[in-house]
């Protein structure tokens, strides 16, 4: 039975008990959970991922919830409704960023940054994943910039420039970075004006596909704070309608994509991390600004155990049919957090 895979069509979670408790103590010790998880973390074409001891022992440790070494009936409860089930049968959204004129032809061109990737290159494998992939949700996220936004470089001078920043308003260039007087004081990232409010450069490019009751989410529309990321400004002082969306719709795992690799969508697959998203960045379907800084972004998507894939390997996982254990791992700590938190109310009260 251990080297049958656990299938979506998953048998009654009693019957999935007894199958891998092989002593038949009524109750699953470490190297039994272990046995489920080679059923778990493997794709259709019958690999098996190896998951590190310590992870298997962190993810028991979650569902061992009176700390006997064991998991008992109730406890795999928890374990089969909470986590087992959304690791084969994931709810998933296809967040496609910022893919604008601006970005890919107009004033803010990545083609002409330092990492010289072009923009347009991402529209054919979103577009085939739109065609060939049936996500739960699509989002479409734009820079939706007031014309007096404190990004652009043109506006610098309408606000004042703290005495610490390193560069001023007569010697900061595209690019630069400095720190508006606030308050509170603000490092601020310059850009040529883009992405201005109801503008060509704005809008969607045309060759993008836009799904059938998909939804559009704007960003950076507060004049005094940039927003990269598409659930949070930058100093986290107001969120989108992202976030709820995807609460409203029991999104458990986020694929993210688009325009820019090191800026909005690195800022975007981070917060969805921290939001406690299972998290995927589809590598070809982003292009970025600076090559080191795209080298970071993936740094902290997998430090913070999120995955990284080809577009290829989308539609298997989305389908709950390669299931990798980064993200079951990652599952299983947001479990714990989420106990944890429960715990520290109660003390509270």
């Amino acid at each position: 039975m251990s080297s049958e895979p656990i299938e979506p069509s998953l048998v009654a979670m009693d019957s999935c008990f007894t199958a891998f408790d092989k002593d038949c103590d009524d109750r699953l010790s470490l190297a039994e959970f272990t046995l489920i998880c080679r059923a778990l973390f493997r794709n259709d074409k019958g690999h098996i991922y190896i998951v590190p001891s310590d992870q298997l022992e962190q993810m028991f440790a979650v569902f061992d919830k009176n700390q006997d070494g064991y998991i008992d009936r109730d406890e795999f409860t928890f374990c089969w409704n909470s986590w087992i089930k959304t690791i084969v049968r994931p709810i998933n959204a296809y967040l496609v960023v910022d893919v604008q004129n601006d970005f890919i032809s107009g004033s803010l061109n990545i083609s002409n940054c330092s990492a010289q990737q072009n923009g347009i290159e991402v529209i054919d494998p979103i577009n085939k994943l739109i065609d060939t992939v049936e996500f739960d949700a699509v989002f479409y996220s734009l820079d939706w910039h007031p014309a007096d936004h404190v990004s652009f470089i043109d506006n610098i001078k309408q606000r004042p420039i703290h005495p610490t920043s390193p560069l001023n308003a007569d010697n900061a260039a595209v690019y630069d970075t400095v720190i508006f007087a606030g308050p509170p004081p603000m490092r601020n990232r310059l850009w040529p004006r883009h992405c201005v409010q109801d503008t060509w450069g704005s809008e969607l490019h045309k060759d993008l596909k836009i799904v059938e009751n998909s939804i559009k989410v704007y960003k950076g529309t507060n004049p005094e704070v940039d927003s990269y990321s598409v659930f949070w400004d930058n100093k986290k002082m107001s969120d989108t309608s992202l976030c709820g969306q995807l609460k409203q719709k029991g999104i458990t795992d986020v694929y993210v994509c688009g325009l820019a690799y090191d800026v909005c969508v690195g800022a975007t697959a981070t917060d969805a991390l921290s939001a406690g998203y299972r998290t995927i960045l589809i590598d070809d379907c982003c292009r970025g600004v600076d090559l080191q800084d795209i080298e970071t972004t993936k740094e902290t998507v997998l430090n913070n155990h999120g995955v990284i894939v080809h577009s290829k390997e989308v539609k298997a996982m989305v389908e709950g049919r390669d299931r990798r254990p980064e993200l079951g791992f990652k599952l299983a700590m947001e479990l714990k957090n989420a106990e944890n938190e429960n715990k520290r109310g109660r003390r509270q009260i």
